[in-house]
């Protein structure tokens, strides 16, 4: 099999979580679940027990396949965290889900190694890393001790400042020799489950998002799994003059032309109409001819 596999209809490799198998021969949800206080849209919304136990329930009520927790903010220009306040806001609620959840899957949305590793020992079955281990270098060993999956997400520059300098020209190719580079580093390591996330918003212009995400099958190597993280961002905003909270529209439309395009797995917000736009493109895929 070559690195790269552009056919329209191949299934990416599956993913080993603890002895659970997760396949994409049909596209997956993640669900996100913010438990920060500045997120770019629900910032402040889940903060008790009460809302953690409830969203998580609803979301996988509605099909998603994957919770992703996450207690710091990385929008654009958003605050630098420790890794002790980090922990602090996590620990609690992913230890209470794990219990109340047994069967699900959860994901850490961190770049810390010691919060991945301390996520890890309370149950957290893969780790969901935005900088694809340039922000702490002890990530990749972390995620390779314990053998456990990674989402390897490409961003130029640090979430303080990744707009003032964004990505301007060959998106392309800087999301995909970064993908070469760091999956080479994970499978040297022996870290075979990757998921690849070309990273929407984080450093990018408005038309290198936009180039991204049609091109976003031009990225996979290894056949490994694509993510699409669009869920109410800026390159929706941008185009229709809306903020995230009327962004929901143009989420489905975004989240469709990624199906469309590769995505094997949605991070959202709302999961349940990212499963109905799951659910229409499988049925155009198989039955888009009338003869």
């Amino acid at each position: 099999m070559s690195d790269k596999d552009t056919s329209f209809d191949a299934t990416p490799r599956p993913i080993l979580c603890k002895g659970k198998i997760l396949d994409f021969s049909t596209p997956r949800v993640m669900g996100v679940l913010n438990i920060t206080p500045d997120s770019f849209y629900d910032g402040g919304k889940y903060h008790q027990e009460k809302q953690w136990y409830e969203q998580t329930a609803l979301m996988l009520k509605e099909g998603a396949s994957i919770i992703d927790l996450g207690a710091i903010s990385t929008r654009p220009g958003a605050e630098v965290v420790s890794e002790e306040e980090e922990i602090d806001r996590m620990a609690l609620p992913l230890e209470l889900l794990r219990k109340a959840f047994p069967d699900t899957l959860f994901s850490i949305d961190t770049y810390h190694s010691k919060t991945a590793s301390i996520c890890i020992d309370l149950g957290a079955d893969i780790i969901n890393d935005i900088s694809g281990g340039r922000l702490d270098t002890q990530m990749f060993e972390t995620v390779a001790k314990y053998r456990i999956p990674y989402i390897l997400m490409h961003m130029h520059g640090i979430p303080s400042s990744m707009q003032k300098q964004p990505v301007e020209n060959n998106v392309i190719v800087a999301v995909s020799n970064f993908f070469s580079e760091r999956v080479d580093q994970l499978h040297q390591l022996g870290v075979q489950d990757i998921i690849l996330d070309p990273g929407f918003g984080f450093g990018k212009t408005l038309a290198c998002n936009y180039a991204l995400l049609k091109h976003m099958e031009s990225t996979r190597i290894h056949n490994l799994p694509l993510l699409g993280g669009i869920s109410r961002k800026s390159m929706i905003n941008k185009i229709l003059n809306t903020n995230p909270s009327e962004a929901l529209n143009g989420t489905t439309i975004l989240n469709t032309v990624a199906l469309l395009n590769g995505a094997n797995l949605l991070r959202v917000h709302d999961v349940k109409e990212a499963m109905e736009a799951i659910h229409i493109v499988g049925y155009y895929k198989d039955f888009g001819q009338c003869d």
